[in-house]
């Protein structure tokens, strides 16, 4: 039986690893997809403490090299459900059944994809999620924006502050973000806003060089060409296999506050995959901090 079991292995979940094996309780961490997590795509991070520029695949490379070196055990597996029995818990992935005494959770959310052809390989090289992590690199560069929401809203104030263009791609026939936003937008001379419009196809090579467009209306067909996109049509947490032991919100969220504290005893969350205002790499190393901290405070308690 582990102290704690992990789910996951981003910035939050290999710091919950860390501060948990420097306490000297046993430590699994278990991740389905990419060690490191969305944070991954990034080709470049200015914005975490410490580090002037860094790509998101060393920093995860160094924080799972320094998880490793504390001795914690890592399995590249898929959780399937968590089951809590009082003091012991039972982690069922697609490999088999692990055993520990409390179970962080930190799976993280996957953006929304458009779900078109080479999508996956455009992220980095011309697709974004993040005006705040992203935006820099497009400066007097021309952007879309897809979504017509808060965030979306946004991030296109923040980046037409320094891009030449930014063009908002919204399928509805209005905006649906705050309305202070939306008068921001429509003042700004190098943002244009196009409705009753969707993204069709993703054109380039290696890179991102132009979207294809249909409006929904008229059926017209348009090419814009850009040098990137950001897409805001809002994030999916992945904590379907965890639903039986926590509560979440009406969007999937665990329910949590700062404390990390689920409504179970013993299974705490970290990260993208809770209730929270904001969501960067460096909340989500906090979280991992103090999900740790009060699962080492919890196993004490029940010794």
């Amino acid at each position: 039986m582990y102290d704690i079991i992990i789910v996951g292995a981003g910035p939050a979940g290999l710091t919950a690893a860390l501060y948990a094996r420097r306490a000297e309780k046993s430590v699994l961490v278990l991740e389905k997809e990419t060690f490191g997590g969305q944070i991954t795509y990034s080709p470049k991070v200015e914005n975490y403490p410490g580090m002037l520029s860094v790509s998101g695949n060393e920093l995860a490379e160094k924080l799972i090299e320094q998880v490793l070196s504390h001795g914690a055990d890592v399995e590249p597996t898929d959780v399937t459900e968590v089951r809590d029995f009082g003091d012991r818990k039972i982690v069922t992935t697609t490999d088999g059944e692990y055993e520990a005494k409390a179970v962080i959770i930190a799976a993280g959310s996957k953006h929304r994809r458009l779900g078109l052809d080479r999508e996956e390989s455009f992220i980095g090289n011309g697709i974004s999620f993040c005006a705040i992590c992203d935006g820099a690199f497009y400066k007097d560069k021309n952007v879309a924006v897809i979504g017509g929401g808060n965030t979306a809203l946004q991030d296109s104030v923040l980046l037409s502050e320094g891009c030449r263009s930014v063009t908002i791609v919204q399928n509805l026939s209005t905006l649906t973000g705050e309305q202070k936003l939306i008068n921001i937008l429509v003042n700004r001379p190098n943002v244009n806003i196009i409705y009753n419009t969707v993204v069709e196809a993703l054109n380039g090579e290696s890179e991102l060089k132009s979207i294809s467009l249909s409006n929904t209306v008229t059926g017209e067909k348009t090419l814009l060409k850009v040098d990137g996109i950001f897409v805001a049509i809002g994030q999916v947490p992945e904590n379907e296999p965890f639903t039986n032991v926590v509560s979440t919100d009406e969007r999937g969220y665990i329910i949590s506050g700062e404390d990390c504290m689920t409504t179970t005893p013993g299974v705490f969350v970290a990260g993208d995959c809770r209730t929270k205002a904001i969501r960067q790499v460096a909340t989500a190393v906090s979280d991992g901090a103090i999900a740790a901290l009060s699962a080492i405070k919890y196993i004490d308690s029940i010794k």
